[in-house]
């Protein structure tokens, strides 16, 4: 029960009960006095308030003496013969009803009969007071649940969320001190998030684990501390952390505080897991803004504009799996001649990207100081294994083509090789037209001493340069098979027979269609990358 209701002057509204004893000592020649629990008689009255309190004097204190020594229900005579009958709540008295009766007018039966009718008045009052001060106190438990809901609800984060209901659980518990502990998702182990009323020491020995036998014992003595209550934090099945309760006295909370703590812990694991909730949901877009600005800054490496010239029709596709890539290509003009570049980083994501990055850089930066290709892959090898991890790595394709004599001078870094296409004059192309540029080399960043050959081929018109990263050949489909190097020559040549005309852009479309016809609608598994460069006729 709350302690704030402690007399029964608490309870009275317009004093009738006072009156009810005033009428009821008139009826049977007796006096019948109410008093508080300090013993002073209630006086009935005509004003606002309709009663008033006695003066206390040795009247007051013989009737508070004789209070002191009330059973559990019974009354008690004081030590000038009075009869005291008990007004209590939760067994403790809040005030009496008093008779005192002359011998001499009032018969000992009659005075058996008065003290019952009394005894019964006085259980109906402690009864009704008793009900009065606990529905009080459930309208006070809701309010606080009611202003608990509304806080847990604009709190926005955790740290919030745990303040709140801390200061509630006190107010609503009369607590001496509490504490919240919370499980970490990544450690799993379980930390100080907040606490009210506990001194530093306290503080220091729980931040990281929660004490246990004789050094809580220990520490809770030394707080001056006895009882010991505490829930854990539960939500859908997992466990978020532990809502302790501090109490000078042991075992201090009766079932129906005991049920009030559980829907307070309640209360809070739900507002626990939806605040970390929203966190995530912020990180989550946070990342994602993130991740757009990375993607459209990589983005911005690829070729603005695919470059023109007069003996070439070049095209070029980009897709990645996800936001950021680890493919890459480039078309760099240089002198006059064309450099292309095709390149595919161990990895996906973010780390992926970021090499990706670096790799194009070293290699555009090695491209226009250098003629040789092989010293141009040499160096950016030597590069990536100084900079890079063991595990990461880069396939790269580089080829320079002159417009003028239509060489391609190349050099493949463990790269899948580009196919070179050249249609026949008198029948429809096979793949016995097709031929794989592989001279080069070991992939960039694993051995900083590899050392890279280069490779020529002359074109001619109506040639197809077909340059391209794994993803094209890994893509699956929902039965988990792959597309195949073996599709995407047949895919070429079939599409070149049927259209011998056909310009960079039309093959690329196809191949990209090809592709997509054979996954359907299973999502991509790699970044797919192509460039395709068509010798006029």
């Amino acid at each position: 029960m709350a302690d704030v209701l402690t007399d029964i002057t608490d309870f009275l509204t317009d004093a009738s009960f006072v009156a009810l004893c005033n009428s009821l000592g008139q009826l049977t020649r007796a006096q019948v006095t109410v008093h508080d629990r300090e013993g002073r008689r209630i006086i009935f009255t005509r004003g606002d308030p309709p009663w008033m309190l006695a003066p206390a004097d040795v009247d007051a204190t013989l009737v508070a003496d004789a209070m002191r020594n009330f059973g559990p229900s019974a009354g008690v005579v004081a030590r000038d013969g009075r009869l005291v009958e008990p007004l209590m709540i939760a067994g403790q008295p809040i005030g009496a009803v008093v008779i005192a009766a002359d011998p001499l007018r009032v018969s000992a039966a009659d005075l058996e009969r008065l003290r019952t009718v009394v005894g019964l008045l006085a259980s109906t009052v402690n009864e009704l007071c008793e009900n009065d001060v606990l529905l009080r106190q459930r309208n006070a438990e809701l309010s606080v649940l009611f202003r608990l809901s509304s806080l847990l609800v604009t709190a926005r984060d955790v740290d919030a969320v745990l303040n709140v209901a801390l200061r509630s659980a006190v107010e609503l518990l009369n607590a001496d001190a509490a504490a919240i502990h919370l499980r970490d998702e990544e450690s799993g182990r379980q930390t100080l998030r907040a606490h009210v009323g506990l001194s530093e020491r306290f503080i220091a020995r729980a931040v990281d684990e929660f004490p246990g036998g004789q050094l809580l014992r220990d520490l809770l003595r030394d707080e001056g501390l006895e009882g010991v209550i505490s829930g854990n934090l539960l939500f859908s099945g997992q466990t978020l952390g532990k809502l302790r309760l501090f109490n000078r006295k042991p075992d201090y909370l009766d079932g129906s505080q005991q049920a009030l703590l559980q829907t307070i812990i309640e209360q809070v694991s739900a507002a626990v897991a939806s605040t970390r909730l929203i966190e995530s949901e912020h990180k989550a877009r946070h990342m994602e803004r993130q991740l757009a600005l990375a993607a459209d800054v990589q983005r911005r490496m690829l070729p603005r504009v695919i470059p023109t010239h007069k003996r070439l029709d070049i095209d070029a596709r980009y897709i990645p799996s996800l936001e950021l890539s680890g493919d890459f290509y480039d078309l760099i003009e240089l002198k006059g001649h064309l450099g292309v570049l095709v390149g595919d980083v161990a990895g996906k994501g973010v780390p992926a990207a970021l090499l990706m990055a670096s790799v194009r850089s070293a290699l555009r930066a090695h491209a226009g100081e250098v003629y040789n290709l092989d010293e141009v892959m040499a160096r950016t090898n030597e590069g990536m294994v100084r900079d890079t991890l063991a595990h990461e790595f880069a396939t790269v394709f580089y080829g320079v083509i002159d417009p003028s004599t239509l060489r391609m001078t190349y050099c493949n870094a463990g790269h899948d090789p580009p196919l070179l296409l050249r249609p026949p004059k008198d029948r429809a192309p096979t793949e016995a037209d097709l031929w794989e540029l592989t001279s080069g080399g070991m992939a960039i960043g694993i051995d900083g001493q590899q050392t890279y050959e280069r490779g020529m081929f002359d074109l001619e018109r109506g040639d197809v340069f077909f340059a391209y990263t794994d993803g094209l050949i890994d893509a699956r489909d929902f039965a988990g098979r792959k597309f195949t190097r073996p599709r995407l020559r047949a895919a070429l040549v079939s599409f070149l027979a049927a259209n011998p005309g056909a310009e960079a852009r039309a093959i690329a479309d196809h191949i990209v269609w090809e592709i997509r016809r054979f996954v359907g609608l299973n999502p991509a598994v790699d970044d797919e990358t192509l460039v395709v460069i068509r010798v006029r006729q």
